[in-house]
C-alpha cells in the first residue's frame, strides 16, 4: 500500500506550504499569505495562495487552531475541503471578541486535518429509526 500523498500547489511566493507542529500532530497548520484584520464581532476571509488535492478516499477539514480560540476568541468556519476542488483554500475566520483581530503574512490561522470518508453509503429511507438509550436528547443531553 503506498502512503497517502497531499499534493500541495504554492501560487504565490507569499504562500506557505501546510506545515505539522510534531510528528504526532493531527493537524497540518496553514498559513496567511497576506495582512487581513478581522474585525470585533465579525468576520472575514484569509488568503493562503494554497491549493492542494487530499489523498483518495479523504477530505480535507478545516479546523480552529487552539491556541487562536483560547487567546483571541478566533474560530474557523466553512470548513470542508472536497477532494476535487482545486482553487485557493481561503480561511473563514470569526472573531467572538471585542477586539479587532489582526493576521499578519506567515501567521497559521487554521489547521488541515485529513479525513476518511464513506463515499458509497447508500441513502436508505426507513419509517423509524433503531431505539438507543439517548434517543432524542440533544445539546448537552448526555452531559450534566
Amino acid at each position: 500500500m503506498s502512503t497517502p500523498t497531499l499534493r500541495v500547489q504554492l501560487r504565490s511566493e507569499h504562500a506557505t506550504a501546510p506545515t505539522k507542529g510534531s510528528h504526532a500532530a493531527a493537524g497540518y497548520d496553514i498559513y496567511a499569505s497576506q495582512p487581513t484584520t478581522i474585525p470585533a464581532g465579525g468576520q472575514g476571509l484569509v488568503a493562503t495562495d494554497v491549493s492542494f488535492t487530499v489523498p483518495l478516499g479523504t477530505y480535507g477539514r478545516i479546523a480552529p487552531r487552539s491556541g487562536l480560540a483560547v487567546k483571541h476568541g478566533i474560530q474557523t468556519g466553512a470548513g470542508v475541503v472536497d477532494r476535487d476542488y482545486t482553487g485557493e483554500v481561503r480561511i473563514v475566520l470569526f472573531n467572538h471578541s471585542q477586539r479587532d483581530f489582526t493576521v499578519e503574512r506567515g501567521d497559521r490561522v487554521a489547521q488541515l486535518i485529513l479525513e476518511r470518508i464513506v463515499d458509497d453509503a447508500e441513502v436508505v429511507v426507513v419509517d423509524s429509526l433503531e431505539e438507543s438509550a439517548r434517543g432524542a436528547g440533544g445539546f448537552g443531553s448526555t452531559g450534566k
